[in-house]
């Protein structure tokens, strides 16, 4: 990945507190904040944000603003313009394939952030500038590891979103969340906020896996913070530009919830089951296409079942080992996802036929028996042979030295 970072003088103002005195690339003091905010052409909105944020950060609060920038348009010119004229250090770093989106672009700050706090914002002024040393102080009012701005609590609103149908769509997507993971919700009343503060040792970058833009829903899933606190705050108007939400982010945020809900083995085994009785579906359907075709019925249902793995090998791709999915080719993984998928028809006859012969069971409890332990090895190979990494030199016997 092609990145750009670069990181302007800071002014020589006296009474401007600026950490460290002049910094150097990623280097920032300790103590101080680091403002994350990813952006993807939001020209229109860098001036305005920056001249705010100078009006807003306290000299007692020492600050410095990394943008992570995946644009297509003038925006990294337009920060480097901006940014000579403000009392705290500016950087950027640009990505050339935004891996991750916007969520993947804050993962990446994080990776290059060195401070007690940092805190998460949009470029686009709906998350309002004045709120950053609340957000930090209520922190450390309160010793709260995580700090999340609502639109739910008392004098927070969602007035910036932009007619009834989002607003009916984060609503949803807010219950939807919370409902799914209750516990590691628990005190956090607006999981789709995009704007926080947490504190550093809070979370490690790799343990991180982000999808689209939700990416304190993330955080608060795969890092559990000890003590969580909100602050109230007022969902603003775009200030320039467009909106990035649409369908596309709708799916991704879908996606990005069945990853995390299937973390565990337990919870991917489940999911495992479940895409494994949708698989019916497709191939019932293929039967009965090619067997109303003519074609006779055993090969039409060895061709059928097929279909059915198809199906399987996509959903559980995209859902279940969404992460995994760069230890093999597509290729390889396809044909060792079928070939197990098949297997599975060879082993349950004969553990039948063992169960009814050996154990004395009745046929019915033996296919269910059969169909169950053949459910469980399957997984168990799945998850082993087809997306677990391949074992290296160095594992099987060290490095030789």
């Amino acid at each position: 990945m092609s990145e750009d970072l670069w990181t302007p003088h800071a002014p020589s103002d006296p009474e401007v507190s600026v950490p460290g005195g002049r910094q150097e690339e990623g280097e920032l003091a300790a103590g101080s904040v680091t403002l994350i905010i990813p952006t993807f052409n939001e020209a229109g909105n860098i001036g305005e944000l920056l001249s705010r944020l100078a009006g807003s950060l306290p000299a007692r609060l020492p600050c410095a603003v990394l943008f992570v920038d995946d644009s297509t348009d003038e925006t990294p010119a337009v920060i480097e313009k901006a940014a000579l004229e403000l009392p705290f250090p500016v950087s950027v770093l640009h990505r050339e394939r935004p891996a991750g989106g916007l969520g993947g672009a804050v993962v990446e700050g994080l990776k290059r952030a060195d401070t007690d706090w940092i805190v998460v914002m949009d470029a686009d002024l709906q998350h309002p500038p004045h709120l950053v040393p609340e957000l930090v102080g209520e922190g450390e009012r309160t010793g709260a590891d995580l700090v999340v701005a609502s639109r739910y609590l008392p004098g927070g609103s969602r007035a910036g979103l932009a007619g009834n149908f989002r607003v009916a769509v984060s609503r949803g997507a807010t219950w939807l969340a919370k409902g799914l993971f209750p516990r590691a919700l628990r005190g956090i009343s607006d999981p789709m906020s995009g704007f926080f503060a947490m504190r550093r040792p809070l979370v490690t970058a790799d343990a991180l896996k982000p999808l689209g833009y939700k990416i304190l829903l993330e955080l608060a899933v795969r890092c559990r913070p000890a003590k969580v606190a909100e602050v109230p705050f007022v969902f603003q108007d775009r200030y320039a530009g467009e909106s990035k939400s649409g369908a596309r982010e709708g799916l991704r945020f879908l996606t990005h919830l069945a990853a995390l809900r299937s973390a565990t083995p337990l919870a991917r085994m489940v999911g495992f089951g479940l895409i494994g009785l949708s698989g019916f579906v497709p191939n019932l359907f293929a039967l009965w296409l090619l067997t109303h075709a003519g074609v006779h019925y055993l090969p039409a249902e060895i061709a059928a079942n097929q279909a059915g793995v198809l199906w399987n090998f996509v959903l559980i791709e995209t859902l279940l080992f969404r992460d995994r999915r760069r230890h093999r080719h597509w290729g390889d993984r396809v044909g060792r996802f079928a070939l197990l998928a098949n297997a599975d028809l060879l082993l349950r006859i004969p553990l039948i036929a063992l169960f009814v012969a050996r154990l004395g069971m009745g046929v019915l409890p033996a296919t269910a028996l059969a169909l169950v332990t053949t459910f469980v090895l399957r997984f168990a190979a799945t998850e082993a042979l087809v997306y677990l990494p391949r074992r290296t030199r160095t594992d099987r016997g060290g490095s030789g030295s």
